[in-house]
């Protein structure tokens, strides 16, 4: 059995995550997700929605077998525990993955690191979907104002 992890936030869940899952899925025969902890995420904007919330929503995605919260103090102690063959990144995670394969091979993990490329769409990111709602919803000027 090839197991696969796939990893990220899931911030509002839109068409490129569903793709994400659905290519990694592909890749082997179980996929699990872990779900990114509100703490944990520094490199963007805090999540909208809370971890919990996010959680149920992964959970509930046909291709995702398990969803998991990522662990608060170890990103690799979920992974040790699944011991996946293949981890899968998203397009636009910041992780490099040379480095990335070697803290797995220096924590005794032997998984291959594959990115999947981006789903086609310009509403296939949290913070693009986030920005046009932000830029179509903002408050007219004052009355007669165009």
């Amino acid at each position: 059995m090839i197991r696969v992890v796939a990893t990220g936030t899931f911030d509002i869940l839109h068409p490129g995550h569903l793709y994400y899952f659905e290519e990694s899925r592909r890749l082997g025969d179980e996929l699990s997700v872990i779900v990114a902890r509100d703490a944990n995420v520094k490199h963007k904007p805090r999540p909208i929605l809370p971890e919990a919330q996010r959680l149920r929503m992964v959970q509930a995605l046909k291709p995702v077998d398990h969803a998991l919260l990522g662990d608060l103090h170890d990103m690799f102690r979920p992974i040790a525990e699944l011991r996946p063959d293949i981890i899968t990144l998203g397009f636009n995670q910041h992780f490099d993955e040379e480095h990335l394969r070697q803290r797995l091979r220096d924590r005794g993990l032997d998984a291959d690191v594959v990115r999947i490329p981006g789903y086609p769409g310009s509403l296939a990111s949290s913070s693009k979907i986030i920005e046009r709602i932000l830029n179509t919803r903002a408050p007219a000027g004052p009355a007669g104002e165009e």
